[in-house]
């Protein structure tokens, strides 16, 4: 089966122009590497005033994120039983990103990732749209459990290096309740 953007689309949250990703170049257990043209459409909903600012790198890096988790959720499921893991962090990673909700598999616990930090965030470019070729966004899954991961990502394009950062991503985290009590501190 492809890893196109058809598959993508079927398997994180981000639909229409909203997901980012074309292609998905390369996978394994701890990193994947995803394509994308997008940052060149005019149509982009990540734009402002015709400009893609770099930051919207970020956005790529976690959709990538988000397709690493579909990924391995994907092969967890389809492990037959006694079938060695994937270890480490790979094997409570389900599903990254923003905000991401699906089921590893029919009656699976249902995940819910949410991007909860970026960190040592460097971008060596102002803007994006004006790249010239293709995007790949990088995610490289470096520790976690069920309740969190943490990721180096970068974004690279034209003649090198764009973006790269830290990205912590917590799942199932519960609804906040925010007090409209002025004297509630936390």
């Amino acid at each position: 089966m492809p890893l196109d953007r058809r598959w993508i689309e079927s398997h994180i949250p981000h639909q229409g122009t909203m997901c980012l990703l074309d292609e998905v170049l390369s996978w394994n257990a701890t990193r994947v590497q995803c394509r994308s043209s997008t940052h060149r459409d005019a149509s982009n909903p990540l734009r402002n005033r015709g400009c893609l600012a770099a930051v919207c790198g970020i956005e790529y890096a976690a959709q990538a994120m988000a397709v690493h988790g579909a990924l391995i959720a994907s092969r967890i499921a389809m492990s037959p039983k006694g079938t060695p893991s994937l270890g480490g962090a790979a094997n409570s990673l389900l599903h990254t990103g923003t905000t991401i909700t699906s089921s590893a598999a029919p009656g699976a616990t249902r995940v819910v990732g949410y991007l909860a930090s970026v960190r040592n965030v460097a971008m060596y470019v102002d803007r994006l749209d004006d790249v010239e070729g293709d995007l790949v966004a990088t995610a490289e899954l470096l520790t976690g459990d069920e309740r969190s991961v943490l990721y180096d990502f970068s974004v690279s394009g034209g003649e090198g290096l764009l973006l790269a950062g830290r990205a912590t991503i917590v799942f199932n985290a519960p609804p906040r309740e925010l007090s409209t009590d002025p004297r509630t501190t936390e």
